[in-house]
C-alpha cells in the first residue's frame, strides 16, 4: 500500500489539473494536440493535461464603439460620423478558428460599411435617415461576419460633426424656411378676415340696421375708456343724402 500511494497521489493531482469550469456566459474550445476537438461548457469538464487546451469564447452582447471616421458625403461635403456596434458570438468554434482576431475584424467591418454606405448619400439624407442608414450599417456588417459566427445586433450612429460653413449654411436656410412659414401663416389670416369683412359688409348692405348698431357699440366701447377723445359719427342717411345732393348738382351743371 506504501508503494502505490504516490501512485495515487500522482493520479489525483493529474485528475485535478484537468478540471475547469465555464460560466454559463462562457463556452471553451477545446484543442487536442492541435486539432478541433470541440466545445466544453458550461459548467465543470475535464480536459486531458498536457494534451488538450482551450479557448474561453464570451458569448455576451459587447458594445464596440467605431472610432470617428472623416468621409465624403455624395454632395461632396466632409463629415465626421461615430457609430457604435453591439454584436455577441453564436459560434464560438468559428469564431476562434476562422479568424485570428474577431473582435478587431468586426471593428475594422464596421469601419469599412461605415465609410461605403455614408459615401452612397447626401448630407440631408444622413442627418434626416440615420435610423434607416443604421439598419442597412447592421446588415451590411452581419452579412461579413456571418461566417465568423458573429451576430450583429445593432448599430447606431453615435455623432455627425459637419464644417462650420456647412452650420452656418444650414442655420441661415432654417430660419428663411421659419421666415417663409411666417409670412405665409399672416397672408393666410389676413385673407381669412378679408373674407369675414366681405361677408360683413354684405350682411350690412342686406341690413342697413345692422351698420347703426355697430355705430353705437363702437361709441360705447370708446365710452368706456378712460380717454378724451371724441367722436362725432353721421348716420348713414346723411351720407346718402350727401351724395344725392352732390350728383343733383353735378348734373344740373352738365345740363
Amino acid at each position: 500500500m506504501i508503494t502505490y500511494i504516490p501512485i495515487l497521489a500522482v493520479l489525483l493531482i493529474f485528475f485535478l489539473a484537468g478540471l475547469r469550469v465555464a460560466n454559463q456566459f462562457e463556452r471553451a474550445v477545446v484543442f487536442r494536440l492541435g486539432k478541433l476537438r470541440g466545445t466544453r461548457g458550461p459548467g465543470l469538464y475535464w480536459l486531458i493535461p498536457l494534451l488538450e487546451w482551450q479557448t474561453m469564447v464570451d458569448l455576451r452582447t459587447i458594445t464596440a464603439s467605431v472610432q470617428q471616421q472623416e468621409t465624403i458625403t455624395r454632395d461632396n461635403v466632409p463629415v465626421k460620423i461615430t457609430a457604435v456596434v453591439w454584436y455577441s458570438t453564436v459560434d464560438p468554434v468559428r469564431a476562434v478558428v476562422d479568424v485570428r482576431d474577431v473582435d478587431g475584424a468586426v471593428i475594422q467591418v464596421a469601419l469599412t460599411t461605415l465609410r461605403n454606405i455614408m459615401g452612397r448619400h447626401s448630407l440631408d439624407e444622413i442627418l434626416k435617415e440615420q435610423e434607416h442608414l443604421a439598419v442597412a450599417m447592421r446588415l451590411a456588417i452581419d452579412g461579413a461576419t456571418e461566417p465568423w459566427g458573429v451576430k450583429v445586433t445593432r448599430v447606431e450612429m453615435r455623432n455627425v460633426e459637419i464644417p462650420e460653413s456647412m452650420q452656418r449654411a444650414m442655420a441661415q436656410e432654417a430660419e428663411a424656411l421659419r421666415e417663409k412659414r411666417a409670412r405665409i401663416i399672416k397672408a393666410e389670416a389676413e385673407l381669412e378676415a378679408a373674407v369675414k369683412l366681405k361677408e360683413a359688409a354684405c350682411l350690412i348692405m342686406e341690413h342697413p340696421a345692422g351698420l347703426e348698431l355697430r355705430r353705437m357699440q363702437m361709441i360705447t366701447e370708446v365710452g368706456a375708456e378712460q380717454n378724451t377723445t371724441t367722436i362725432i359719427m353721421m348716420p348713414s342717411e346723411f351720407v346718402s343724402m350727401a351724395r344725392g345732393i352732390g350728383e343733383l348738382a353735378a348734373s344740373q351743371r352738365r345740363t
